[in-house]
């Protein structure tokens, strides 16, 4: 008979992980921790042959096996903390066992994978298998055969846990404020200080009970909603899946400032080689000086070597002629917030680029159709919206303008894909999705201010809800003046009797834009960016009430909430009615991927449906009949309150 076992899976990889659509289902026989324990108690040695990804419960089913080989390009894993839950068959309690509980925390706590040479380093894999896996794992299973070792079972294994209290309390501060709001890591810490305090059997049944309190909760429920939000987002009704998708292989960017420089990096980082013009030869150095300075504190941090910065900066070509633009396959323009220039832009580039060029504008609240109108080929003609730092930030909408046509969006998907961009399709109206719903939240936050809070009240309440940063640091961040360019061009159309805030045009008047120039809302010192209270804007704060004629009142936290989110979200009804997105969830992935919006909340949409919609509902309601028309429902919003609905039915 058989004196080893090798366990092995057919395909590009071992097991990657349970279907978490089975998750919202009652579990089906055999259940998974049955198997492993089968797999563990086996009399005869099993060795799990690793290629691809052991990640969740396909790593839980490695560490149920004696022994571990894998080839060195595999990945090791317990990503559950990105769902919002913890590793529920055993990978709490086999992993700090096997490999200490520093190390377990770290990859559990973490969600982040580790390479297999890593995993070798720590005494996860046993074997590093170069070659052909299946013939190296045999070998291996008959030599611990021959040499008659037997099963070495992980649930038997007493690691020492000295001086645990002190690692576990250092991990839980670390991750309250990498993982800030985040409940999963710290639960996941829970189930790993419970393996070094009892036996596996009473340790397995407490994972058990801890990994159900997480799957039921609404932070479990908003984290699996963006995960697979994330993938609808890339599904277009009417651009099927085999739409004929252009090859990039070289790409031009307009622009050598901020937002430019950072596109061009996307493509350097990705191996394209890109060119990158600016209307002067000065902009055009300072331009490339500032990728230089980003990608050389990247080598200074380690993150990047001397030799990989060479050769991506060598793929990057400083050009001021258009005509080394000819036979690029896309160019992305990035200049100045201006329509005439840039439909100026556009009419050189039309004359300059090959007929299948994509052109793509990279505005932010600019009509689409208005720039494609001034080339022969409106069909080409694609908005491809960058957040800044355009090198870092994960999303990228993509404006479908009337004309574009359906390869050209799947090009852009598929480009989305290869530059790391988390894509989502738009429509075309002034700000798209993103922009255009964070007017109404920054419109709240200042009439919050003239109502009698100030700057560090109102950024403190929604930095606890979970934002990345409060309204007044994020606009300090992305510079004051881009908002202020808006303002001035939307003030023609902008109803005489509407409630406006002048606040932060005056600040603009003070030539504070932000960090930039060391002032805006807040001061910054020097080389720092925390934002620092100032005493200017406080007096100019109550000042403005004054002149307007609002008496300042205590404003609570929870009002801040409801006024910007509730305001958020009301927009959000009014673009999902407009068509403007074409699914709900599709505006959670903006806003948890551009606008800092907690993924433990799920985004703007989903949380509605969390707090009830007809709760929101109500609360706007209120603000209409005190605020005025501003508040006015969004009739899809009163609509699904009525009805008992869900921004989740809507749209598929």
């Amino acid at each position: 008979g058989a004196t080893a076992i090798v366990l092995i899976c057919e395909g590009s990889t071992f097991i990657a992980g349970a279907d978490i659509t089975e998750f919202n289902r009652a579990p089906e026989e055999p259940f998974h921790d049955e198997v492993i324990a089968r797999l563990e108690n086996s009399e005869k040695p099993v060795v799990a042959a690793i290629h691809g990804t052991a990640l969740g419960g396909g790593l839980e089913t490695a560490l149920g096996c004696h022994y571990r080989v894998a080839v060195p390009n595999a990945k090791c894993g317990l990503p559950e903390v990105n769902l919002g839950i913890i590793p529920g068959a055993g990978g709490t309690q086999r992993l700090p066992r096997l490999i200490g509980i520093e190390a377990a925390v770290k990859i559990i706590a973490s969600g982040v994978p580790i390479g297999a040479a890593e995993a070798h380093k720590l005494g996860l894999v046993d074997e590093l298998i170069e070659g052909d896996l299946l013939a190296g794992a045999l070998a291996y299973a008959e030599k611990l055969a021959a040499e008659g070792t037997p099963p070495r079972r992980i649930k038997d294994m007493q690691a020492t846990f000295e001086g645990s209290g002190e690692i576990f309390k250092t991990m839980r501060a670390q991750l309250a404020k990498v993982k800030r709001g985040f409940e999963a890591p710290q639960r996941a810490i829970d189930a790993v200080e419970i393996a070094t305090q009892t036996n596996i059997d009473e340790g397995l049944m407490k994972e058990k009970e801890i990994f159900y309190n997480c799957l039921i909760s609404t932070q479990s429920q908003s984290q699996r909603h963006i995960f697979f939000a994330e993938r609808k987002a890339t599904k277009i009704p009417d651009v099927p899946k085999d739409t004929p998708v252009k090859k990039i292989e070289s790409a031009a960017v307009l622009g050598a400032g901020t937002m430019g420089g950072g596109i061009a990096m996307n493509f350097a980082n990705a191996g394209i080689p890109v060119f990158l013009t600016d209307a002067t030869q000065e902009g055009l150095d300072k331009g490339i000086g500032i990728i230089q300075k980003n990608y050389a504190s990247k080598v200074k941090k380690g993150k990047m070597t001397q030799e990989k910065m060479d050769k991506v900066m060598g793929l990057i070509k400083p050009t001021l002629d258009y005509n080394d633009l000819k036979d690029v396959d896309i160019v992305i323009e990035a200049v100045f917030e201006e329509m005439e220039l840039k439909r100026e832009v556009f009419g050189k580039l039309d004359a300059v680029c090959k007929p299948d060029c994509v052109l793509a504008t990279n505005t932010s609240t600019l009509d689409v159709n208005e720039i494609a109108a001034v080339t022969s080929r409106p069909e080409q003609v694609i908005g491809l919206h960058f957040f800044s730092p355009a090198n870092i930030m994960k999303l990228l909408e993509i404006v479908r303008a009337e004309k574009t046509s359906k390869e050209v969006i799947a090009t852009s998907f598929a480009l989305a894909k290869i530059i790391r961009k988390t894509a989502v399709l738009v429509g075309v109206c002034d700000g798209f999705v993103g922009n255009r719903m964070v007017h109404p939240y920054l419109r709240e936050a200042m009439f919050l201010l003239e109502e009698g809070a100030l700057p560090q009240q109102v950024d403190g309440a929604l930095y606890a809800f979970g934002m990345a940063m409060g309204p007044f640091a994020m606009s300090d961040l992305a510079g004051l003046d881009v908002g202020w360019r808006i303002r001035k061009r939307q003030a023609a159309t902008r109803p005489k009797d509407e409630r406006y805030s002048a606040i932060g045009d005056k600040i603009c008047e003070m030539d504070r834009y932000g960090q930039k120039t060391g002032a805006g809302f807040y001061k910054y010192e020097p080389g720092n960016r925390v934002p620092q209270p100032d005493p200017v804007v406080d007096e100019l704060v109550i000042q403005e009430s004054a002149l307007v004629g609002i008496e300042r009142k205590a404003i609570s936290d929870e009002e801040i909430i409801e006024r910007t989110i509730y305001a958020l979200i009301n927009e959000g009804a009014k673009i999902l009615e407009e068509g403007i997105a074409l699914r709900s969830s599709d505006i959670d992935v903006i806003y948890v991927y551009g606008y800092g919006f907690p993924a433990f909340r799920g985004g703007p949409m989903f949380y509605a449906d969390t707090v009830g919609v007809k709760t929101v509902y109500d609360k706007v309601a209120e603000f209409h009949a005190q605020h005025g028309k501003l508040w006015e429902p969004a009739p899809l919003l009163k609509k699904l309150a009525e009805e008992g609905g869900r921004f989740a039915d809507f749209g598929k």
